[in-house]
């Protein structure tokens, strides 16, 4: 379990990056699962004991490469107050493209490795930050309310991972018009008209 460091000492800060840049580097060459702590001290030029005092393994780092910078990407595009609503919604898109773009930028080769194992995390931060919106209409202990976060946060994450996947050819913009106008409206209808004609 790494110890308590003193974050405001620049060799602490130094090392650190150190890590994590030697991480970046791996992740641009091998798949995470293949990555060993071993690779990550060696490309990092520090011991095995200086790199778990700063992470208890290779997914603690995995996870203040990518899921701990995440909500600064919600945080740029969605104010602090907002309600609920389609505007807010298209916004948690935006933030979400540009979370998929940057950090699959900086681990372009083997971003869908290193995705999958951050993205129960992402999810979670979403469906906080989802709760305390809706909390101020809702009371979000509802099983049905929950199921609503669950499941627009789930489709919203999986809408712009594909779209990242397969070469952003739309622009965010679009995307999130046509995302939040299927999960609102649309995807329910074709839904309920598939019933029907299953019936």
């Amino acid at each position: 379990m790494p110890r308590v460091l003193n974050t405001n000492d620049p060799r602490v800060v130094r090392t650190r990056q150190l890590i994590l840049q030697a991480f970046v580097s791996l992740l641009n060459k091998n798949d995470f699962n293949d990555i060993t702590i071993s690779d990550i001290t060696k490309q990092a030029t520090v011991n095995r004991a200086t790199f778990y005092a700063h992470f208890a393994d290779k997914y603690a780092l995995l996870e203040a490469l990518l899921a701990d910078t995440f909500m600064e990407y919600i945080h740029n595009h969605v104010h602090s107050d907002a309600d609920f609503s389609k505007r807010t919604l298209k916004s948690i898109i935006f933030a979400l493209c540009d979370y998929h773009t940057e950090s699959s930028n900086r681990i372009a080769k083997h971003y869908g490795s290193a995705a999958s194992v951050v993205e129960e995390n992402i999810k979670t931060q979403l469906e906080q930050h989802m709760s305390r919106m809706l909390g101020q209409k809702y009371p979000v202990q509802d099983p049905t309310v929950n199921l609503v976060i669950t499941m627009t946060c789930w489709a919203f994450y999986g809408i712009t991972y594909r779209w990242n996947s397969q070469g952003r050819k739309e622009p965010p913009e679009d995307l999130a018009e046509r995302a939040v106008s299927i999960v609102l409206t649309d995807g329910a209808s074709m839904l309920h008209q598939a019933i029907l004609v299953e019936r």
